[in-house]
């Protein structure tokens, strides 16, 4: 039997839909395709298609994502959790990993889908800033 390093990134919010697969397409992005980068929530839904065209415009591909929940994820790779949530109780990684906590606005507000898509910019902005920061030494 291979042991495999413990040498993953997880990225973490509720749903799995927007921050955390938005950063996870960021993180592949910085580190490349083949690193060990998984996201997941405690309430997997479905990848939201704002999400989805967000990444697009800035050259990010998340159309094949699924949203996955914390058993899905290989918890002996885990070495470092992010937690992307603001307002609402995010989930807990259990273990002794790093853990760092980004707290993120959930995007979705607005009453236009104009309006909406722009939450979700605002929000993958922010996350690519903080990504960049602090996987930029990682790659």
């Amino acid at each position: 039997m291979l042991l495999m390093a413990r040498d993953g990134l997880l990225l973490l919010c509720v749903a799995n839909s927007a921050r955390s697969q938005m950063a996870e397409g960021f993180a592949r992005s910085i580190l490349g395709p083949d690193a060990p980068i998984w996201s997941a929530g405690s309430a997997p839904s479905r990848v939201n298609p704002f999400a989805i065209q967000a990444m697009a415009e800035v050259g990010i591909d998340l159309s094949g994502h699924t949203s996955d929940g914390i058993d899905d994820v290989p918890q002996d790779r885990i070495a470092r959790v992010i937690t992307l949530c603001a307002d609402e109780v995010c989930p807990v990684f259990p273990g002794g990993v790093q853990t760092l906590h980004l707290p993120f606005p959930d995007p979705g507000e607005g009453e236009t889908d104009a309006e909406i898509l722009q939450s979700f910019r605002d929000v993958r902005d922010a996350i690519g800033v903080e990504l960049r920061r602090l996987l930029a030494k990682d790659a």
